[in-house]
């Protein structure tokens, strides 16, 4: 690329529309404005080289890898995961011709930019200022390159067939897909967040736990995979409390159905009991994205003095206001009544309506569409979960003495769980790596 397709290029650059806010992060400004500066006649070494040092720093520290060239990573990405009115209206399936045809216009000139390559780039630096020719190494991810060996994900595979593509404006309807299913912004570079301060936190770095690792509860679970399921199609779907006993798996299922689901266009939302004051507040910011969202609220329980669970009914049941179709709760308590109830709330005392009180604290559990109990494994599921982690993690040790020191541990700890059984697979993983 010469100094007269650079000065074609910079303008258009500047005059993107739609899509401007692409290039309003550190790297890319740094970008446009090398490119500013080796359109000089007689570009300035010192500054050519302090902007070029900085934008290699900014693209080595980031810890994208959608594609091996770190620049084009680094586009790519924001494009995928950008908030601007062709994104946010292809999640509202809300696009406007004008802004589709704009949309296509501002791609054409991403892609010339996604073009020019790291090595691309450097070779024009070291063409204008001889002086800086072997200072740098172009910034590559070899990793990048092989989404062989990873699960397929859809921002890295759209990564992919842009830059591929021949042309990006035949690619604004698959965008709009993508949006319309993954989200924009945060929703589409990230699967699960918190409500923390009054707003959504992304989860960099989720449990990466998976349905097949949790063994012994495959019938309990199937429910909620069904139900799920229903969600993504857009099918009616239940909130849905999953109870049972500590360590039987409960929160373990719900981050599992997510990493299942992830690609599918599912996302995670953690809220604390103590923030259930603030779920008209998450469940408006929630509303109309495309994603499909859970809502998890991980051991719900209140005690009778507690009145928070009143918050849920606008969720469960709905209020004045439609609750929105796209979340779903799903809660997990180890008490199947969630609010406690004591003998004495039986007696009428001196409430006028005690049976009704009673009767509304006992409701809460009812208002889930889908409630799914998780129990205590017997000996004959607690050794089958034994069994399967120590074959899933690969462990070379004879049946009979995996299964008697399993009952062992189990005799030795605190009651018989699929939590138990992994604390003596990790015990007896690191005892026989010692013994190598």
């Amino acid at each position: 690329m010469n100094k007269e397709r650079i000065e074609y290029l910079l303008p258009r650059a500047w005059g993107l529309a739609v899509l401007r806010g692409i290039l309003a992060s550190s790297a890319a400004r740094d970008f446009v404005s090398l490119l500013g500066l080796l359109a000089a006649e007689r570009p300035e070494p010192a500054a050519v080289a302090e902007n070029f040092g900085r934008l290699w720093e900014e693209l080595a520290v980031e810890t994208g890898d959608l594609l091996p060239d770190a620049w084009q990573s680094h586009l790519a990405g924001r494009l995928l995961d950008e908030e601007n009115p062709f994104s946010l209206g292809a999640e509202r399936r809300e696009l406007s011709p004008t802004v589709v045809e704009q949309t296509r216009r501002d791609l054409t000139t991403l892609q010339i930019l996604f073009d020019l390559d790291a090595g691309t780039l450097l070779g024009l630096v070291e063409a204008a200022v001889p002086e800086l020719e072997g200072v740098w190494t172009p910034w590559r991810d070899p990793e990048a390159d092989a989404g062989k060996s990873r699960r397929s994900e859809p921002r890295r595979d759209l990564a992919r067939e842009l830059a591929t593509a021949e042309d990006w404006g035949d690619l604004t309807e698959t965008l709009a897909g993508h949006y319309a299913t993954h989200g924009a912004g945060p929703f589409g570079g990230h699967r699960a967040f918190r409500w923390e301060d009054g707003g959504l936190r992304a989860v960099p770095r989720p449990d990466p736990v998976r349905l097949s690792g949790l063994i012994g509860y495959e019938k309990e679970r199937e429910p909620l995979l069904r139900n799920t399921e229903r969600l993504l199609a857009g099918l009616p779907s239940h909130h849905a409390l999953l109870y049972g006993l500590p360590g039987t798996g409960k929160s373990s299922t719900v981050k599992a159905v997510l990493n299942e689901y992830a690609d599918s266009g599912l996302r995670l939302v953690e809220l604390a009991k103590e923030d259930l004051g603030e779920l008209p507040a998450v469940l408006e910011v929630l509303r109309g994205r495309g994603p499909r969202f859970i809502l998890f609220i991980d051991d719900l329980s209140f005690e009778e003095h507690e009145v928070e669970y009143k918050a849920l009914k606008a969720l469960l049941e709905g209020s004045v206001e439609e609750p929105p179709g796209n979340v779903r709760l799903y809660a997990t308590s180890n008490r199947r009544n969630i609010i406690r109830e004591r003998f004495s709330d039986r007696e009428e005392g001196d409430d006028v309506h005690a049976r009704d009180t009673m009767q509304e604290k006992l409701s809460l559990a009812a208002r889930f569409g889908l409630r799914l109990t998780f129990p205590s494994p017997d000996q004959k599921r607690y050794l089958e979960i034994v069994s399967g982690l120590a074959r899933e993690r690969g462990l070379k040790i004879p049946v009979e003495e995996l299964e008697e020191r399993a009952l062992l541990w189990d005799r030795w700890h605190a009651g018989r769980s699929g939590r138990t059984a992994r604390q003596f697979v990790d015990e007896l993983e690191a005892e026989l790596s010692e013994s190598l």
